[in-house]
């Protein structure tokens, strides 16, 4: 009986060496005690209402999306179709330094990631070889008697190595919820990244067409001051005859100048347009210029997609949702503070006399133990602190449901542009074809003596003001198209998010993705 309680005895100290191997294995991985995380719900509608395939016939460009052209390129720029614009655009995204500065805080909370994935890992520090001497009093005389103090012999060097381990454990879940809220910190930031860069590509191709239509103005009006000045010339000549009088003459002089005055003004807003062009390639405005072209782009359909896939397409609502999730783990770094700390901690090292019996065993010194800190009294910190982030939880997951309430608007704003100025156009094209008949009329009814002067010079006005008015509302045309472009998220989606593994590599991303100086 004796024999066989001895023969399980080593079956027993298996099992208990078994279970408290997975014990201490159970309390270094710990517990999270942060809420999990849910990506917060909103209402999507099942479709935009102001542009349906119904009103396609009646709208510029658009037509049924074929099923390769579901979705918006990267490069979406290109559908206009335009080289000089391309050029541009290539520019802005290696030179325009509001990309770079965007750029460079993604690297900086990219490597604030690896900076909290970190602690994980002990920390182990070393200091020099330290080299002590010492003296030791001896306070009995020669003879061994306590009567008076003796001469302190001296003590040879003492040679000191020394390494120092310390390691907290992730017990409840602090540098796990940190390493999370600095990974969406970093997602974040690369979603605004991608929306800095398509702010950037919309202004620039906006402010391009804006250019491009002044050249149009600047044309018209070119045209329109040679057709008054040769209107001038022959009013003089019929003065000059006696025919005409002179208040028709100074009707001409004073529409021919007033419309000179315009054609000059043309000038200071295509400046400008220039100059921002400049400032966005990333170009000092004094070394950068355009050679005049008018605006030669046309309208192009642009697939819209449900509404359902802005939560996806937007880099602004991305990065919204990854606000949320920086919030929510923000909450388990704070809860993390109510429960103890434990650092375990060990030293190792070699002290002897002499450098060379380091490697000896008798040298080798060590010390291992654990600490536990626990805060006793802190007058309400902790749950003040968990109450914060609570309220910044909730105030990101509004802003993160106002992102996409806002997107929607804008789309919807930009489609139903879309559709009206369509119709706009098409009546103002009417318009101006009445105009260059009532002008018509105008003329023919002067030259026969019917009418005076002044009924020619207000037709001509009125057609110089619808001629404007259809190149203003195609360049409306045009920036609605680029708004609703930038609307949709100009052909991002939330798979070019870095990944958590992404941003824990030391490696940089891809040079695509960043600009450059």
């Amino acid at each position: 009986m004796a024999q066989n309680t001895r023969r399980n005895r080593p079956k027993e100290q298996r099992r208990w060496q078994a279970c408290a191997c997975l014990s201490i294995t159970l309390l270094l991985s710990g517990c999270d005690v942060g809420p999990k995380y849910h990506a917060p719900v909103v209402q999507s509608p099942t479709a935009f209402k102001e542009l349906t395939p119904a009103d396609f016939p009646n709208t510029d460009g658009w037509k049924v999306a074929q099923p390769s052209d579901s979705v918006l390129r990267g490069n979406w720029w290109e559908m206009f179709n335009d080289p000089e614009l391309n050029n541009l655009e290539a520019q802005l995204n290696v030179s325009n330094q509001t990309i770079v500065l965007a750029t460079a805080n993604f690297f900086a909370a990219r490597a604030i990631v690896r900076e909290a994935r970190s602690q994980f890992f002990p920390t182990v520090t070393t200091t020099a070889p330290a080299v002590s001497y010492s003296r030791q009093a001896n306070l009995r005389g020669s003879s061994g008697s306590a009567s008076g103090p003796a001469a302190t012999p001296f003590q040879g060097p003492e040679y000191l190595l020394s390494f120092d381990a310390t390691y907290v454990p992730d017990l409840w879940g602090r540098v796990r919820n940190t390493v999370r809220a600095e990974t969406a910190a970093a997602q974040v930031s690369a979603a605004d990244l991608a929306n800095v860069r398509l702010v950037a590509q919309a202004e620039l191709t906006v402010d391009f067409f804006e250019l491009r239509t002044q050249d149009a103005l600047k044309q018209l009006l070119d045209s329109t001051v040679v057709a008054y000045r040769e209107s001038l010339r022959l009013e003089q000549v019929l003065l000059d005859t006696g025919i005409a009088n002179d208040e028709a003459v100074a009707q001409a002089e004073t529409q021919l100048e007033t419309t000179e005055a315009q054609d000059t003004a043309i000038g200071i807003a295509r400046s400008n347009f220039e100059h921002a062009i400049a400032v966005l390639v990333g170009q000092p405005a004094s070394n950068f210029s355009l050679p005049p072209r008018p605006l030669r782009a046309s309208p192009i359909a642009i697939p819209f997609g449900m509404p359902s896939q802005l939560l996806e397409r937007r880099p602004d609502i991305a990065a919204a949702e990854r606000s949320v999730a920086q919030a929510n783990a923000q909450i388990g770094v704070a809860r993390a503070a109510y429960f103890p700390t434990v650092t375990l901690s060990a030293v190792a090292g070699f002290e002897s006399s002499a450098i060379s019996d380091w490697f000896s065993w008798p040298s080798r010194i060590f010390s291992v133990g654990p600490t536990v800190a626990e805060t006793i009294f802190e007058g309400g910190l902790r749950r003040a602190t968990v109450q914060q982030f609570r309220a910044q939880y909730d105030a990101t997951v509004a802003s993160y449901r106002q992102s996409v309430l806002t997107a929607f608007q804008q789309v919807e704003d930009n489609l139903s542009a879309l559709r009206i100025l369509s119709q706009e156009i098409q009546q103002q094209s009417t318009a101006v074809r009445s105009a260059e008949r009532n002008l018509s009329v105008a003329t023919d009814r002067y030259r026969l003596g019917i009418d005076p002067y002044l009924n020619v010079i207000t037709a001509q006005t009125t057609l110089l003001n619808n001629q404007q008015s259809a190149v203003n509302l195609g360049l409306q045309q045009m920036t609605a198209t680029v708004q609703l472009i930038e609307a949709l998220g100009g052909g991002w989606d939330n798979s070019q998010l870095p990944t958590p593994a992404s941003l824990a590599s030391v490696s940089a991303p891809a040079a695509s993705s960043t600009a450059k100086p």
